[in-house]
């Protein structure tokens, strides 16, 4: 009887598996982030703070940048009511000025009232002018006569209608004289690029102080080089034409 083959003894079974966590450096994941959880949290809120701070001082600047273009078109709505004519009557539904000096002061006094300082010094200045109050005007000029670009030459044109005003007001003949010299000199004193902006209008400007001053003929060649140099000016063209014509010449 042939030897019978052993049974084979039925496989083992396999132990469950058991997931486990991931060894980094001999410790899970998790092990080694749990004592930095505070840091991390803590990083996180002061990274929001910032942000917020950035975002609340851009959200302020914008506020006080929307705040102040207000003012200044307040006091642009009250420069730009109209002049009414000596016959009319003011109307309070369509409010207007009886002159440009009223309106100058108008205008300052709003300013005054906004607390504006988005307006340019020589928008000011001008306004001072206007209003009469030329030493003031004078000084606001001078303060802003050396910044660079139009700007400066226009507070340096102002220098000088500020300096001719004072000397039109003298009494005296020899402190007029002066005046006009020292607004001749504010004048060429102007542009010194005679392809710069505003060149022309030195150059007229020159040729009023000069005849003021009796020199005629230097008065001509100044509003001749003012022709030349604005010929493409708006208003220019036709004040010099009308100069000349004064003068006798074409």
């Amino acid at each position: 009887m042939a030897d019978k083959e052993p049974t084979k003894a039925a496989p083992a079974a396999k132990a469950p598996l058991v997931p486990k966590s991931v060894q980094i450096g001999g410790e899970s994941f998790l092990d080694r982030i749990l004592p930095h959880i505070k840091k991390i949290a803590l990083g996180a809120v002061v990274v929001a703070v910032i942000v917020s701070i950035v975002f609340g001082i851009r959200w302020w600047k914008q506020r006080g940048q929307a705040q102040e273009t207000e003012k200044v078109a307040q006091v642009l709505n009250v420069s730009e009511r109209p002049l009414r004519g000596s016959d009319d009557k003011p109307d309070d539904k369509n409010p207007s000025f009886a002159n440009s000096k009223e309106r100058a002061s108008t205008v300052l006094e709003t300013m005054a009232k906004q607390d504006t300082s988005g307006v340019t010094p020589s928008y000011r200045a001008g306004l001072l002018l206007d209003a009469g109050k030329l030493d003031e005007a004078l000084a606001e000029y001078k303060r802003c006569a050396t910044t660079v670009g139009i700007d400066g030459v226009v507070c340096r044109e102002g220098v000088g209608l500020a300096t001719e005003a004072k000397a039109a007001a003298e009494k005296d003949a020899t402190a007029q004289q002066r005046g006009y010299e020292a607004a001749l000199a504010a004048f060429k004193a102007e542009q010194p690029d005679e392809g710069g902006p505003r060149a022309a209008y030195a150059h007229y400007h020159q040729g009023r102080m000069l005849f003021l001053m009796n020199k005629k003929d230097e008065a001509k060649k100044e509003w001749e080089k003012a022709r030349d140099l604005g010929k493409d000016t708006l208003d220019l063209p036709e004040l010099v034409r009308k100069r000349l014509a004064a003068l006798g010449a074409s």
